[in-house]
């Protein structure tokens, strides 16, 4: 198993989700603060230091990232469901992973945000139509993507860095 993609990396075909996929995605979505929650339950400060793989990530930017990630995914939802094929922001992941909140904040803080905001962001997408999920936006690296595709990507992107700290724990052996 490659410890970068310890659920594979994501994969689409195409850009439209049934509804039985969007369902499933969604449901991801919202299960994701507690799947992290239960992922870090019981990790000790100093395992939380652990990298999840040579010169990876330790366990505590793992679970700070995730909501930094949602947050602006969550603006590109919006940005994609207001605009028209709006071009959406990227940002330095690795850098915003070694700023203070990232490397001293309790994780706590993050479990506690991402669960807001999951909730706001189930909300938000609970209710949107068939017609919602076709709209674009355009990342300068990705190209045009519909809001299907942003919230597979996103869901795979919250099982992904959940598995990262699973992983380790089994490999580690704290389970």
């Amino acid at each position: 198993m490659d410890p970068r993609y310890p659920i594979g990396a994501f994969q689409m075909d195409g850009q439209t989700l049934t509804e039985e996929q969007r369902h499933q995605f969604l449901e991801q979505i919202s299960e994701a603060p507690t799947r992290l929650r239960e992922a870090v339950r019981g990790l000790s400060s100093q395992q939380l230091e652990t990298p999840y793989r040579p010169g990876g990530w330790t366990l505590r930017q793992v679970a700070h990232h995730i909501p930094d990630s949602h947050v602006n995914a969550y603006c590109r939802f919006k940005l994609a469901l207001t605009e028209q094929e709006p071009v959406i922001r990227t940002y330095e992941e690795s850098e915003w992973a070694k700023l203070s909140d990232s490397v001293e904040t309790p994780i706590e803080v993050s479990l506690e945000l991402l669960e807001a905001l999951h909730r706001r962001w189930v909300i938000l997408l609970r209710s949107l139509s068939k017609s919602d999920f076709a709209r674009t936006a355009r990342h300068p690296s990705w190209g045009p993507v519909t809001v299907d595709w942003l919230l597979a990507q996103y869901a795979w992107h919250g099982r992904h860095h959940v598995a990262h700290i699973t992983s380790t724990r089994e490999r580690m052996g704290w389970t």
